[in-house]
């Protein structure tokens, strides 16, 4: 039978595990080339926002059917989220109408 007492003990006792150390440090990979729609996506939106940070990913699977799209700007300073969404779906309009989906994170500066 448990008493509450033993838990509570049990559940108290510091932990003995600690950190492994690395001894290389983690290196950034490399990022692939873009293939044509990612390149197409991402002159289009360089030059219509000049953004700080712009991520532009095929994600499904290389059919270009599915785009996945991260980008910083002070375009977007001030303005609501569904706004912002909307400046860059207007940027990219014919791109848009041969696509699937796409997955957007604007980001204000």
């Amino acid at each position: 039978m448990f008493s509450f007492s033993a838990v509570v003990r049990r559940a108290a006792a510091p932990a003995l595990r600690t950190a492994r150390p690395y001894s290389v440090a983690a290196r950034p990979r490399p990022s692939p080339p873009l293939d044509d729609g990612e390149q197409s996506i991402y002159d289009k939106l360089s030059q219509r926002f000049q953004p700080s940070e712009l991520l532009v990913q095929d994600v499904s699977g290389g059919c270009g059917t599915f785009y996945a799209i991260t980008i910083a700007s002070t375009a977007f300073k001030g303005i609501p989220v569904v706004k912002q969404h909307r400046l860059v779906n207007d940027a990219l309009k014919k791109e848009i109408q041969g696509i699937h989906g796409l997955q957007l994170k604007t980001i204000p500066q």
